[in-house]
């Protein structure tokens, strides 16, 4: 229990620099959405840009979180030496990416269809280049269970990003979508000196026999990365090539812009994520870490399906993040939210064969999910648009998911609390679809009550069952048995 309190206090602290960062960045949709039109298909370029720049981080940094977690918690490996080697390698092969782009620029903005916007391409492919390189840094910091520090970066470069971008499209009323490229990558190279004590490590040496182990643990995690973040971005890099329309990068921003709603799963399982994973590696060791593992993956859900149903619920509220323009694309949220529940259960369950070093199967199963999400883009988004898009990232989690579970049990058995989270998902499917049939039929401010009610009864049950309210901090003693 203990160590269920030490991850819930730093999820916490994590989550709150993720959920306020993000909630700031949330600043940037309407700006972005209300100067940028639909039609002009701006905020679709910024869609498919940084969809690009999401599949770049994770080949560039191939791994080397998890990795320098693994071998940082080895008894018989120096954590000194594992930074400094892993650093040296992760900013060589970043300077390389660099040099390369410069050297093809105008070939590669010609593929990605930017031709007259060459800047689009080395701006931002320079900035998730030091991106990459800052991960180790950020990296270090979670070893060094110093979260203050590392929320307060991530808290500094988005204020930094914001504020830029407020003084360009707000007060200086300005259009341009290069701008929101060129703001990105100063604020994240200005962050880079932020780490000047961090970098102290590269003075630790380079290992060479170390690199090669690092590499034989991370080439896995690098293709599951890849396949993982393809799952999240393949729909917005695919759809101006298989989209029939003329209007591609409109219909993208749409799409774009109404996922952008359900991006509170991403902060969750983001949260979640910065904290497990140091946590699972340092319990490693310990006697209960199954029954551990387990707990963890049924509070993960329960919370995230009350995120899901707050969403829904209050989906007439939230519409308002983004321009009036983009509003049609809001039936896609409730799928997104979906496919982000899945892909952090995906996440939960993928810890049995990082412990037991056979990352490869996490290669297969992203894999295949990966594969099954390409597929129903190419095959379907030609004539359903954006809602294949959805559909695919729902179908490829989900895949993923069930494969890791099944391949799991028989490879690392945990004895998850099934039917305790079914009962949970349930409950959630039945309110969620209450709660549309309130939001279809009901005037707004009826079907924010209704909701509002039946998230209650989601609570309720929640506390009944696993949260009593005699088991609350300060407040539990008024409701504990005398």
């Amino acid at each position: 229990m203990a160590n269920l309190k030490s991850l819930a206090k730093d999820t916490a602290i994590y989550g709150m620099s993720s959920i306020i960062g993000r909630f700031l960045n949330y600043l940037l949709v309407p700006l972005y959405t209300v100067r940028i039109s639909a039609a002009s298909g701006g905020y679709g370029v910024i869609t498919n840009m940084y969809a690009y720049t999401a599949l770049l981080l994770v080949i560039l940094t191939y791994g080397m979180e998890t990795t320098f977690f693994r071998y940082a918690n080895k008894t018989d490996e120096d954590p000194k030496k594992v930074y400094s080697t892993v650093l040296i390698m992760v900013a060589t092969t970043s300077l390389v990416f660099v040099a390369l782009v410069f050297a093809f620029l105008q070939p590669l903005s010609n593929f990605m269809g930017y031709a007259n916007h060459p800047s689009y391409v080395w701006v931002m492919f320079v900035t998730v280049a030091i991106d990459a390189f800052q991960c180790i840094p950020f990296a270090y910091l979670r070893y060094k269970k110093r979260p203050i520090k590392f929320a307060a970066l991530k808290l500094l470069f988005i204020v930094l990003n914001i504020t830029m971008n407020l003084v360009y499209y707000l007060f200086m009323k300005g259009t341009e979508v290069g701008y929101a490229f060129y703001i990105n990558l100063v604020c994240t190279g200005s962050i880079t000196f932020c780490f000047w004590k961090e970098l102290k490590g590269f003075a630790g040496g380079f290992d060479n026999a170390l690199m090669k182990r690092t590499l034989v643990y991370s080439w896995p995690i690098l293709v599951l990365g890849i396949a993982g973040i393809l799952n999240q971005t393949a729909d917005k890099i695919l759809f101006p090539y298989v989209y029939k329309g003329v209007d591609a990068h409109a219909q993208l921003g749409i799409y774009g812009a109404a996922s952008k709603v359900a991006m509170i799963m991403a902060m969750i399982t983001q949260a979640f994520r910065y904290a497990y994973e140091p946590f699972v590696f340092g319990k490693a060791k310990d006697k209960d870490n199954r029954s551990t593992y387990a707990s963890a993956m049924k509070y993960f859900v329960v919370f995230t399906l009350l995120a899901f149903l707050c969403v829904v619920g209050y989906m007439d509220v939230l519409r308002h993040i983004i321009g009036h323009d983009y509003w049609p694309g809001l039936k896609v949220v409730p799928i997104v939210m979906a496919a982000e529940i899945m892909m952090g259960v995906y996440f939960n369950l993928s810890f049995w064969y990082k412990l037991i070093d056979k990352t490869i199967w996490g290669a297969y199963f992203s894999g295949v999910g990966c594969a099954v999400l390409i597929a129903i883009n190419v095959i379907f988004v030609p004539r359903f648009g954006y809602m294949a898009c959805a559909w695919a990232g729902f179908a490829g989690y989900g895949t993923a998911m069930v494969l890791s579970y099944v391949v799991g049990q028989k490879k690392y058995p945990i004895n998850y609390p099934v039917k305790s989270i079914l009962l949970y998902v349930l409950l959630g499917a039945i309110l969620f679809v209450a709660m549309t049939f309130a939001n279809r039929c009901l005037g707004t401010a009826m079907a924010l009550s209704v909701n509002t009610l039946l998230i209650a009864v989601y609570v309720a049950y929640l506390v009944k069952r696993d949260f009593p309210l005699s088991s609350l901090p300060v407040v539990g003693k008024h409701f504990r048995k005398k």
